[in-house]
């Protein structure tokens, strides 16, 4: 039998510290009815959760019992001034089987809803992912009143193939077939209930921790609030549905203010021609019936609905407004070239590079990105939050600073980009170390849709970046 362990030690002085101990291995799954192959975190698809409250230190004891090296990143943690602790195979070196890896984080002046996922080999589409919810601190004031409840759902879309399958294909130069279907918390429709008390206010935190589509979530027959998004909290907007793009993490509020039943809860896949749905049950503690009709419908191919939903996310305050140009500092030749990858498309070909584009410490950059493709595309940026400060159709020009709010855009660290349009970013450089810049498109990711931000100070100091910790793992071999 496995066990997890979980220690939670306050030391006079320092900031709380939570101990985890996982035990990564492979398993027999069922998530659509059919025998896979998936990895599991102490025994559990999807992995534990992580609940910890601002400034928690975290100590996660990692044991690879994989045939195959395995490393965990944390989507959307910021890890201030230690992005050797990010999980991606720029800044760590892969635990080899058999080894273990302890990560040494800390969740600085974070809140909110996240999640972790395996980072190499496309074993993200064999699970290992699981959530990290932030708490405000007791003394820092929340911007709505207590839920009664909170509940987690990690959804997304789901193949019916084992991970090293879908590798091959990809391998093989061959696009990923089209998802056998969408997963909440690890089952197919019908395999989950929350139970709610009438009259009570609920709080749900949702996370795309999919492979390669975006979702629509909603529930029947109720309305939900927008209160935090990637550690922002909003404006607090209401919506019959919500979409989420890969990699994308919202909280919203829930009142169970409808008559005592039981109700659809619907995550359908957005953009695509065929549309994929899964459910699961919003039951009222009281309730008299079971669901009834169809589950709720949403939108399935509609562009503009998603783009006006993505403009109505908005804080109440004014993010900076001076792009700076990204600077070149200097090379490592062997390992990467700095300023590999130019600041603006060039329209040449492709071609092979471990692409690392360099900048300032305490700068501030504006990124572009343009997706001239038919698809939705999702982009994720580590280390940092960055503010959508715009997004429109056709190609970027410098005309379009015109239209970017500069007022009350939304923070966070996952963007979507239409296709056939752009989005607009305004990133604060306060955060030295290296960091990955990746699709959340798993097939792209893998294929290389990635780069490297080093964020550079000249100052080598403990202040501006942790030193390298005691037990890295050196590539090609576990450190004593």
């Amino acid at each position: 039998m496995v066990m997890m362990f979980l220690h939670v030690n306050f030391i006079h002085g320092e900031d709380p510290y939570r101990f985890y101990t996982w035990n990564v291995t492979y398993g027999d799954i069922y998530p659509l009815g059919v025998k896979q192959q998936g990895i599991l975190i102490n025994g559990q698809f999807p992995g534990p959760p992580i609940q910890c409250v601002t400034n928690d230190n975290l100590i996660i004891n990692v044991f690879n019992n994989l045939d195959d090296s395995f490393l965990i990143s944390w989507n959307g943690v910021e890890q201030r001034r230690n992005s050797w602790q990010d999980g991606v195979y720029g800044t760590n070196c892969p635990i080899p089987p058999g080894k273990n890896f302890t990560y040494v984080l800390q969740v600085k002046d974070q809140i909110g809803s996240f999640h972790y996922f395996p980072s190499l080999a496309f074993h993200k589409a064999a699970g290992g992912f699981g959530s990290i919810n932030i708490a405000s601190r007791s003394v820092i004031p929340v911007p709505f009143p207590p839920p009664a409840g909170e509940f987690t759902i990690l959804t997304g879309d789901w193949f019916k193939q084992n991970h090293s399958d879908l590798k091959a294909i990809l391998d093989g130069g061959h696009d990923l077939p089209f998802p056998d279907g969408i997963l909440i918390n690890g089952r197919g429709s019908n395999g989950y209930t929350f139970t709610v008390d009438q009259g009570k206010i609920y709080r749900f935190r949702i996370s795309n921790v999919g492979l390669t589509t975006s979702v629509n979530f909603r529930i029947q027959g109720h309305k939900m609030m927008v209160v935090e998004v990637e550690g922002t909290h909003t404006v607090q907007n209401t919506y019959d549905s919500l979409d989420i793009h890969l990699g994308q993490s919202y909280s919203v509020l829930l009142t169970a203010d409808q008559p005592a039943q039981d109700y659809y809860i619907a995550v359908s896949t957005r953009f695509t021609s065929q549309v994929l749905t899964a459910t699961s049950t919003l039951r009222y503690s009281n309730s008299a019936g079971s669901v009834s009709g169809p589950p709720p419908g949403g939108p399935t191919i509609e562009i503009d609905w998603s783009f006006n939903q993505a403009r109505s996310l908005s804080v109440s305050f004014v993010p900076a407004d001076t792009p700076l140009k990204l600077a070149d500092h200097f090379n490592i030749p062997g390992v990467f070239t700095l300023g590999s990858i130019p600041d603006s498309p060039t329209g040449s070909g492709a071609y092979l590079q471990t692409s690392v584009m360099a900048a300032d410490f305490r700068a501030y950059t504006e990124v572009i990105f343009e997706n001239l493709e038919d698809s939705v595309q999702s982009y994720h940026i580590d280390g940092h939050h960055f503010f959508v400060v715009g997004m429109g159709r056709g190609e970027w020009t410098p005309a379009s600073r015109l239209t970017y709010n500069l007022r009350d855009t939304i923070s966070r660290s996952t963007v979507q980009v239409y296709p056939k349009s752009w989005t607009a970013l305004y990133m604060p450089l306060d955060n030295v170390g290296m960091w990955n810049i990746r699709s959340q498109n798993w097939a792209r990711q893998y294929l290389g849709q990635q780069f490297y931000l080093r964020v550079y100070s000249p100052v080598n100091s403990w202040r501006d970046e942790n030193p390298i910790p005691s037990n890295a793992l050196v590539c090609g071999r576990a450190s004593s």
